[in-house]
């Protein structure tokens, strides 16, 4: 088998006019942030939950202007963000539907929940709906194995699980529940 080299050097990062990290983000993270940390680098994690809480996801524009703000190499950034399953660099759905998968679930059958998710929705895990309201997980242990199965509907918790209350979820957050929270 031979290794295919992919065209990072040529590859284009698609841009938008107004900057991700903008002056009033860099004014806050100085502020509030970077403070509580010995270098600018220490920063890195929770500047990131802070843009994909905000944009559902981390985009490649947003990664270099981290970089630049942190003084840091841009493939730090990008070695965190695809290090780490609680990020990503494509966007979520509205509405992120993570069913837990350790042996406590597994026990308590979430495979069941998961395949009724996967079929109401059309999805496979990684997957977001064409029209960008869902988006499915398999995640590990959720901490919650006395109350099995679970799972996350965007950063909720929801114990002991049903498909009935499955498709409760599913369908308060169609209507645009807000009461979800945001991914």
């Amino acid at each position: 088998m031979a290794w295919t080299a992919k065209p990072s050097a040529t590859q284009r990062i698609e841009r938008r006019a107004e900057p991700y990290v903008t002056a009033a983000l860099q004014a806050k993270w100085t502020q509030d942030i970077l403070p509580k940390y010995a270098t600018k680098h220490g920063a890195l994690m929770p500047i990131l939950h802070e843009i994909q809480h905000e944009h559902r996801f981390i985009p490649y524009q947003a990664m270099l202007e981290v970089a630049k703000f942190l003084e840091i190499t841009p493939a730090a950034v990008l070695d965190t963000v695809t290090f780490y399953d609680e990020f990503t660099t494509e966007q979520l759905g509205q509405c992120v539907i993570g069913i837990c998968q350790s042996i406590a679930c597994e026990v308590c059958d979430h495979k069941k929940l998961l395949d009724h998710v996967r079929q109401r929705l059309d999805l496979e895990p990684r997957e977001t709906t064409d029209d960008g309201k869902f988006t499915l997980l398999t995640m590990e242990c959720l901490g919650s194995c006395d109350t099995a199965p679970v799972a996350l509907f965007n950063d909720v918790l929801h114990e002991k699980l049903t498909i009935e209350k499955i498709d409760q979820l599913i369908d308060e957050a169609k209507a645009g529940n807000a009461a979800h929270g945001h991914a």
